[in-house]
């Protein structure tokens, strides 16, 4: 009797580690992913603020919005004769129907080539903050700005010396 119970202890404890194999499982997962098409940014016209006429005594602000109108503060007009002005113009291309975030430049500079400049801050932008590529995986993106002049800024073509960075990002 003793020998059946010793064998029977034994395959009992054999059986109880053999149960302690099956707790665990596993399993495998596949992985995939998608390349899409890289959001870039083309220029398509420059920003110009045009024809600016200032008083002697009081200088003031040309605010250009992105749809290509301008207003003018304190001494500053802006004369019938207009010139050329534009917004800056671009086209943002990628993926159709994904959105995409605008950062603009803080300020700017504008000179002449001497030692005369004017700044050019408030940058504004259509769309605004973020935009939307439609179904042809494009928009337009205008951009405008607040130009200051100073009373009897001199007489000249200004111009920015250094590249006005204009950065687009897939949301």
């Amino acid at each position: 009797m003793k020998t059946i119970t010793k064998v029977f202890i034994a395959a009992f404890v054999l059986l109880g580690y053999s149960h302690s194999s099956y707790a665990q499982a596993s399993a495998n997962a596949s992985a995939a992913a998608k390349i899409i098409t890289p959001i870039t940014m083309s220029l398509v016209s420059n920003m110009n603020f045009g024809n600016i006429a200032v008083s002697p005594a009081s200088g003031g602000t040309v605010v250009f919005a992105p749809g290509s109108t301008r207003s003018s503060t304190g001494g500053v007009t802006l004369p019938s004769t207009s010139g050329s002005v534009a917004a800056a113009n671009f086209t943002i291309s990628g993926a159709p129907s994904y959105t995409y975030a605008i950062s603009l430049p803080s300020s700017a500079t504008l000179t002449d080539g001497s030692a005369h400049t004017m700044t050019m801050n408030t940058f504004t932008s259509s769309p605004s903050g973020s935009g939307t590529l439609g179904s042809g995986g494009t928009q337009t993106l205008a951009v405008g700005a607040t130009l200051s002049v100073a009373a009897a800024q001199v007489p000249n073509a200004y111009t920015n010396s250094s590249a006005i960075p204009v950065t687009v990002n897939y949301n």
